[in-house]
Order: structure tokens, then sequence, then C-alpha cells
């Protein structure tokens, strides 16, 4: 089929209603846009002043990496991409597809070449092919042979290696909102030349079980296309007779840590609500149970920290509470060890102490502690100096020396500073004790 006619320019078959073609031909496939206009959904990215529309108004385009959840329509925008710019679309998968098969398309390509028309070359599912076969793609990218358009659903920062992402442009596109959804469902109506048999609310109802995915939503119109005839289905009759579509996320993808994030943000935001709603969309989407409560105890040391010793304690008894009571029991004790991280006060005081101590430490390498704070368990090492001069802080004043704990010459740091909330308004009150005291014993000491 030739890709550049229209949506009802189908060649032979044009004069054939599309009410007929319909019973042969899946429709997501006869509803599939034949040009950039007809595309729904990616208006920021295909507008005029859009990164790809700004790209088309020149009617030159650099090779691409389409990044987006399933169904938003990236193998459609690679299609009409190749259209608007005069290019061959050669399509292959990367699930299929090994180095001898991208060595047949790129000889194909040059033979085009030689015959005054370029390439753009569809590589589905890019994020599967391995460092080889990525790294075949460079010569014949830099000598445009091809222009490349990769689609994935994963990270291309993490997918694909860096020498094939430093040649291409990533275009994000976005999960389809619920105008998209109902643009496409009218769309549908208009081209089967015939209104869905649904109600209102049932129409609603299908956008949502399709959850930003146009190609599960055309899937789930066909379904309703087989139920019988001259009624008007309900949301509720819907329900009944289709399955929820599994919400999409994958504890391998880029998805996992996105929602990690979320849940950690929501927290430090002390938003107990989105914490919540964050976790049981982990949850819900089949997440280890196990991995929420690692970061809710990671949370409540980074975020939390000593502003609320409590927090971790509660994290660890959450997690004991699930591995004794398991699932779905086991969950109210993530929901509520997240809502009391939330609403606890907040100080990352400790974390970033603890940062700029390592960082102290891989700096000072090797650096020996002073030796009037090293043991002498014998009497070479006494001769050495081990041990002397130290002073026994039970025996201080105070119980303090003020002595000098660190290595011979280095600047002593300030690392860890505490916030006037929560339970580090007590260990504030501390440090700056402990600081006039170690000035005092100095200065008695000069």
């Amino acid at each position: 089929m030739e890709c550049r006619m229209s949506l009802f320019e189908q060649g032979d078959d044009a004069a054939v209603p599309a009410s007929e073609k319909a019973k042969t031909r899946p429709l997501a496939d006869l509803l599939r846009p034949r040009t950039i206009e007809e595309v729904i959904g990616q208006e920021k990215l295909l507008a005029e002043n859009g990164p790809l529309g700004s790209m088309l108004a020149a009617r030159k385009i650099s090779s691409l990496i389409l990044w987006g959840p399933t169904g938003v329509g990236k193998t459609t925008i690679g299609r009409a991409l190749a259209v608007k710019t005069d290019l061959h679309f050669e399509q292959i998968s990367a699930i299929f597809s090994g180095v001898a098969d991208l060595k047949k398309a790129f000889q194909a390509a040059r033979d085009r070449l030689r015959m005054g028309q370029g390439t753009l070359l569809f590589i589905d599912e890019i994020h599967r092919f391995n460092k080889t076969q990525l790294d075949a793609l460079l010569p014949v990218m830099e000598d445009g042979t091809v222009t490349v358009c990769g689609a994935t659903t994963e990270n291309p920062s993490f997918s694909v290696n860096r020498a094939v992402l430093s040649r291409c442009q990533v275009m994000v596109l976005e999960r389809l909102d619920d105008q998209a959804l109902s643009t496409m469902i009218a769309r549908a109506e208009r081209v089967l030349d015939r209104p869905l048999p649904l109600e209102d609310e049932a129409k609603e109802l299908l956008c949502a079980m399709a959850d930003g995915d146009g190609r599960a939503l055309l899937n789930l119109v066909e379904s309703t296309l087989t139920w019988p005839q001259g009624h008007i289905y309900s949301a509720k009759e819907v329900a009944s007779r289709l399955t929820q579509r599994a919400a999409q996320y994958d504890r391998a993808s880029d998805g996992h840590y996105s929602i990690a994030s979320a849940i950690q943000k929501s927290i430090r935001g002390s938003d107990p609500e989105a914490a919540i709603y964050w976790v049981h969309r982990a949850l819900e989407g089949g997440e280890d149970p196990r991995f929420i409560l690692r970061r809710l105890t990671m949370i409540a040391w980074e975020d939390v920290g000593l502003a609320d010793p409590e927090a971790s304690r509660i994290c660890l008894s959450a997690w004991d509470t699930f591995e004794k009571l398991g699932s779905p029991e086991g969950e109210l004790a993530i929901s509520q060890a997240a809502i009391y991280l939330a609403l606890a006060p907040k100080s990352n005081a400790g974390y970033v102490a603890h940062k700029a101590a390592r960082a102290d430490a891989k700096r000072a390498g090797s650096a020996p502690p002073p030796l009037h704070i090293l043991n002498a368990p014998t009497a070479m090492m006494k001769s050495l100096g081990y041990s002397e001069g130290y002073q026994y802080d039970h025996d201080a004043l105070d119980g303090f020396s003020g002595q000098n704990f660190f290595p011979d010459g280095m600047e002593r740091p300030e690392h860890y500073r505490p916030i006037e909330r929560g339970f580090e308004r007590e260990l504030s009150k501390r440090v700056r004790y402990f600081e006039k005291l170690r000035r005092d014993r100095n200065s008695e000491g000069e």
C-alpha cells in the first residue's frame, strides 16, 4: 500500500465504503493517519514551533528517536515523516533483526540513493538492539545513507548507547489524554459512517479503560462492534463486557523509577495524599512491596533524618508487619508508613553531612589518625609517641576534652548543620553547646 495516499484513498479499493473495509481490516489499521496533520494527541511536538514541527517546516529531518508509551503513534509518525520529506519508508524490528538484516537494509538504501531517493529507516523497539547492532548504524548515519528513526518505550539515555544517542534528536511523545482519545472515537464513527452503540458515559469509560493507549482504545471500540445491534449500551454494561486494561508499569523500565521518584518527592513535599496515591500506583502495577518498603526506609534517613528518629523505626516496623501478614493486609502498613513520613518534620542535614564526609574521606586517602588518639599496646609504639597527650574525656571537665580527632593538618569541617525542626532542634542545641566548649578548651590551652 502506498503510504502517501490519504485516509480515504486506498488504491483500487477506494470506492469500497469504509464500513465494508472495517469488516476485513483491523480498526487501528483502518484509522491510521497517513499524514502528519492527521496525527492526534502530539500537538506540542508537531506544532509549527515545536521540536519536530520546526524540522518539518524545512522539509528536512535529522535522525530521531521517538520515545513514548505504547499506542501513542510512534510508527504512525515515522511513516508520516517519510511522506512529508519524500523519503522511502523502510521498517525493521529490533526484536527480529540482526546485523545481517541491517546490512541488507543499508545496501538497499545505497541503491535508492544512487537513484536520487533517500531512506528513512524506522527501527521499532530500538532499545532491544545490542551494542554491536547499534554500532552498525553509526557509519550509515554519518554518511547520510539512511535517516534513522528509532521508536522506543524505554528511556533512551539508559537503553541506547551514547554514540548513537549523540547523533539523534530525542522526541518525547505524550500518552494520549481523554480529549485525544475522544477525538479518536469520533474519527472512528466518521470512518465507519455510523455512531457507536454506546451512551456518552460508556464512551468516557472506554477512554479510561484505554489508559492513554490509542491502539488499546480502538481494540476496545472494535469489540463493541461485535455486540448485538439495536441496543445502546450503558457504562455499566460496557464495564461488565470488557476488561480494564492493566496500568502501564514495568518493574525493569523507566516507569518503575519515575513512580519511585514520585513517591519520594511527594513525601519530601509533605503531601500524604500524593504519597499513598503513588505507592498504590506502584502496587497496582505489580511492584514488589519490598521495593517500596526499601524506598520508604531510605527516605526516612535521607529526607526525614534526625528531625524525627522515629520515622526509620516506623518503616522497619511496617516492613516486619508486611513480612508477617503478606498482601493485601500488609499493604496497610506500607500506606501508613508513607503517611507518617509525609507528615514528619524533614531534615536532610544528616544526609548532607554524610555526603560531605564521604567526599572528605576520599580526598584524604590514607592519612592516618593523629598519634595521640592511637592506642600504644607496645613499648615501641609508646616510644614513637602513640597515645602521648591523649585526654580521657570522662576525666575532663564536663566530660569533654575538646581535643582534635582529625588527621594532622586537616582543617576541621562543619558538615552537620542541624535545622530548627523536629528533634533536630534539640540536636542543634547540643551542637552549639559542644562547639562552645571546644572553643573554650582550645583557648585555655593556648
